[in-house]
C-alpha cells in the first residue's frame, strides 16, 4: 500500500456543455480519456446533487438497519434480479473480499422497482429517481463515445440490443487488516460503461502506467469507466481498464456502480469501421450471454475473461 500514488490522477471531465456549442471541444477529451486512461471522472453531469446525496444517504440506512431486515434478500443464486451478497460469487471465491453488496436490476424501471427492498421507508422513491437519472446519464455518455470513435450518436445504443441496467450498492466495513484482503480485487467490468458515485472515502484504486493510482473523490463528480464491451467494439482502441477497491482500519465506505449492459442476446464485435487490414479485427463476435457467463464463473482475475475471446 505504501507504493500507491496519490499524486497522479485520472482526467477529470466537464460536461457542462455537451450538449451545446462545444460539444466537438467535449468529445474530444472523452475520447483521449478513453483512449488514454479508460477511467476519468465528470462534473457538470446534469444528475442533481440532492437526488446524489439522497441515494448515498438511504443505502446508508439500508445497511445500519437490524440484520433481520436486510436477510431476506441475501442470496448466493447469480441470476436473481435483487439479492444481497457478499465478496464477489461467494460459491466460487477461494479468497473472500469484504464487501457486502445489494445488487438490483434497474430496467425497465416500472417493470423491477416493485422487486426493490421497502425499507428504509424511503428506498424505492430515492433509489427510483437516482436510476433514472444514471439511465438518462450514461445514453448522453453512450452518445458521446459512439462520436468519439466516428461512428453515429446512436451505434452503441443500437447494438446493446434490451439494455441491461444494474445497480449495485457497496458497503466496505472498516477492517482490522486491510493488508490481508481487498474489498473488490483488480478486474475489469464486464459493463459497456459503468458510472460510480463514490462516498467522501478513499478506497478505489486504477491501474495505470505500471502502478495503482488511487481515485481520490470529487465533490458531486461520478467515475466513469469504459467496460469491457466497449473495447471490444472499438477493437482495442478505447479500453477497460483493471481497478480495485482496498479497505482501511477506521471507517466504513460505500460506493454505488451503475453498470450498463448489453441485453443477453446482443451481437458483440469489433464495429466494421474500426477494422481494415492495418488494423484487423482483435476480438471475435459473441453473444453477451457466453461473455457473462464467463466472467461469472472466473471471478474477479484481471481481464483474462476478455481475453478468451482475442483472435489467435
Amino acid at each position: 500500500m505504501s507504493e500507491i500514488s496519490h499524486s497522479e490522477c485520472i482526467p477529470v471531465v466537464d460536461l457542462k456543455d455537451l450538449d451545446g456549442p462545444n460539444r466537438t471541444t467535449i468529445v474530444g477529451e472523452i475520447r483521449r480519456a478513453c483512449e488514454e486512461d479508460g477511467f476519468f471522472q465528470i462534473v457538470n453531469h446534469g444528475v442533481p446533487e440532492n437526488v446524489m446525496k439522497s441515494m448515498m444517504g438511504i443505502a446508508k440506512e439500508f445497511y445500519e438497519m437490524p440484520v433481520e431486515d436486510r436477510a431476506c434478500f441475501y442470496s448466493e443464486d447469480i441470476k436473481k434480479p435483487v439479492r444481497l451478497s457478499t465478496s464477489f460469487n461467494i460459491g466460487i471465491d477461494k479468497v473472500l473480499n469484504w464487501v457486502d453488496y445489494l445488487t438490483q436490476t434497474c430496467h425497465p424501471l416500472e417493470e423491477v422497482i416493485g422487486t426493490w427492498p421497502e425499507k428504509p421507508a424511503a428506498y424505492r422513491d430515492v433509489a427510483g429517481k437516482y436510476a433514472g437519472e444514471m439511465r438518462a446519464l450514461i445514453l448522453r455518455l453512450l452518445a458521446a463515445i459512439s462520436e468519439a470513435l466516428g461512428l453515429d450518436s446512436d451505434y452503441l445504443n443500437k447494438i446493446l440490443g434490451k439494455h441491461s441496467q444494474v445497480m449495485n450498492i457497496n458497503y466496505y466495513p472498516s477492517c482490522p487488516n486491510p493488508d490481508l484482503t481487498l474489498g473488490a480485487a483488480n478486474h475489469s467490468d464486464a459493463s459497456a460503461i459503468t458510472v460510480l458515485m463514490q462516498s467522501d472515502v478513499s478506497g478505489l484504486q486504477v491501474f495505470k502506467n505500471g502502478k495503482w493510482i488511487a481515485v481520490e473523490p470529487i465533490a458531486n463528480a461520478l467515475v466513469v469507466n469504459l467496460g469491457d464491451q466497449l473495447q471490444v467494439v472499438s477493437n482495442g482502441r478505447f479500453r477497460s481498464v483493471e481497478h480495485r477497491a482496498v479497505t482501511n482500519i477506521y471507517t466504513a465506505r460505500i460506493s454505488i456502480p451503475t453498470f450498463y449492459l448489453p441485453g443477453d442476446d446482443a451481437f458483440i464485435a469489433p464495429a466494421s469501421s474500426m477494422v481494415d487490414e492495418q488494423q484487423p479485427a482483435l476480438y471475435r463476435g459473441y453473444k453477451f450471454e457466453e461473455f457473462l457467463g464467463a466472467f461469472w464463473r472466473q471471478g474477479l482475475k484481471g481481464k483474462s475473461v476478455l481475453d478468451r475471446f482475442m483472435i489467435e
